[in-house]
């Protein structure tokens, strides 16, 4: 009983962020909303102050009428020997009162992966479940109208719910695939365990324990709390998780696979190995998010997408008649200057004629000094003495043994196939070579990397990395064409 009490807690972690919804006001009395806040919303979940997952929301209106409510996060945690890997991607879509009318959700639960699809009809809700191979459909009876877990805790704000009563509505629970009784009370003004004046809610979705819900003055949530602090969530700017995300994503671990994983449109027909050109439409991609342009790509920012063309489809590049000097130069993480990177870079290139001779020995000494590992080994100097790493870490050493050879080398990062069926993120490095740039992926031994390397963004650090944060779980792709 214990073990599926706790197991349900640690995965309704992500469920309490779905209820992090702004009201219009704090008042003494009662509290009256008549639609809920619009746009995209970002949370980090922790577990005794230590982060183990995020979450992001975003909600939009109907031309119907309505509201459409989509949430993609993962969680990973691990109490009293017991572990909880959680990642879902979920689309409701609810009536101008909340009220559920469609729901769609894909998770993947300690690697067990299904997928819902219901609707509204009278009553109940038809639910149809994909898992394993198999599919049953069923209708889960209502006697009342549902409201998903995003919504629940505005509820009380829509009915004008007033201090010191409790609203009882029903739920619909994806893991469980049940419908539950909820009981929502507002708790009135007060303060946040760190002195933020608040409204509280608290609500008893959770066994034996309560969830507690503190929202500011202009309705966004603060905090909430599931067992007296066990598990917290808190609304986070989108800067803020960027390097949590970004990180993660680019070592490409279980906590954010699902949620980064880019499945491709239709299928490649060839392996990216053996490809010499690639030409795909990327949507999703927002105006304001900016692109890698100058390098090996070509790029085009066209109605609502973004092509990106690599390999033998993209135009003649234009020769570069100057590089700044910053891609010579040692940088943070890219400690090309240093004493150990100098001399291994003359010892592989010394007697090399060529700087494709040069960027072919680097990038092979590269690929086989390091061990592979989802962990980021650190600086270029520190790798050099770990001996392992991820992506980040090979293109970090390799830019700089390569800008210690004399090569203008810089460090990006974007998607790259390796099955032909879906992009990952990734990152490389781009070198100079003929007056042109050339990616080079020193984790796989690429020179030139395959035409399925489409480079976002340049740097290695944090705030290079920071866009990130506004492309994972938000962009599709889809094959133009390729040779």
């Amino acid at each position: 009983m214990f073990r599926r009490s706790f197991f349900h807690l640690l995965s309704a972690a992500l469920a309490a962020v779905f209820l992090c919804l702004p009201i219009s006001a704090l008042a003494a009395a009662a509290y009256q909303l008549a639609a809920p806040p619009l746009g995209e919303r970002w949370f980090s979940i922790l577990i005794d102050n230590e982060q183990v997952g995020f979450y992001r929301q975003l909600t939009t209106s109907l031309p119907e009428g309505g509201y459409r409510i989509e949430g993609d996060g993962s969680v990973r945690m691990k109490v009293m020997g017991f572990t909880k890997e959680s990642s879902s991607r979920e689309l409701y879509q609810v009536a101008p009162n909340l009220a559920l009318k469609t729901v769609e959700v894909e998770q993947t639960i300690n690697g067990s992966k299904s997928r819902l699809s219901g609707k509204m009809v009278p009553g109940g809700l038809q639910i149809k479940r994909e898992a394993d191979g198999k599919s049953n459909v069923k209708t889960l009876k209502a006697k009342s109208e549902l409201f998903p877990g995003p919504v629940l805790n505005l509820i009380p704000l829509f009915k004008g719910t007033p201090t010191g009563k409790t609203l009882r509505v029903f739920s619909f629970d994806p893991e469980e695939m049940a419908v539950k009784e909820v009981k929502i009370s507002v708790l009135g003004e007060g303060k946040t365990p760190d002195g933020q004046p608040a409204l509280k809610l608290r609500n008893n979705l959770y066994p034996f324990v309560d969830n507690d819900i503190w929202l500011d003055q202009q309705g966004n949530t603060l905090l909430e709390s599931v067992r007296d602090g066990l598990v917290i969530t808190k609304a986070e700017l989108p800067e803020k998780l960027a390097g949590f995300i970004s990180g993660m994503a680019l070592s490409k671990k279980d906590l954010i696979y699902d949620f980064s994983l880019v499945r491709i449109s239709p299928a490649l027909k060839k392996a990216p190995s053996k490809l010499v050109g690639l030409s795909v439409a990327i949507t999703g991609y927002g105006d304001q998010i900016p692109l890698l342009s100058n390098g090996w790509q070509q790029v085009e920012r066209q109605q609502g997408r973004v092509v990106i063309t690599t390999g033998s489809l993209r135009k003649p590049a234009e020769i570069l008649l100057k590089v700044t000097e910053a891609y010579l130069q040692p940088s943070e993480g890219i400690e090309s200057a240093a004493a150990e990177i100098v001399a291994k870079a003359k010892e592989l290139t010394g007697n090399l004629k060529t700087d494709q001779e040069r960027v072919q020995a680097l990038t092979a000494w590269t690929s086989g000094w390091l061990e592979d590992s989802i962990e980021d080994g650190g600086s270029a100097l520190t790798a050099f003495s770990k001996k392992k790493g991820n992506c980040q870490t090979h293109a970090k050493l390799y830019s700089a043994l390569a800008r210690a050879a004399g090569i203008p080398t810089r460090f990006v990062s974007g998607l790259v196939s390796q099955d032909g069926t879906s992009f990952l993120y990734h990152s490389w490095a781009e070198s100079l070579l003929d007056g042109r740039w050339v990616a080079v992926d020193p984790t796989f031994n690429q020179v030139p990397a395959d035409p399925t390397h489409l480079a976002f963004f340049e740097g290695n650090r944090l705030n290079d990395l920071a866009p990130l944060v506004g492309v994972i779980g938000k962009i599709k792709v889809a094959i133009l064409e390729e040779l």
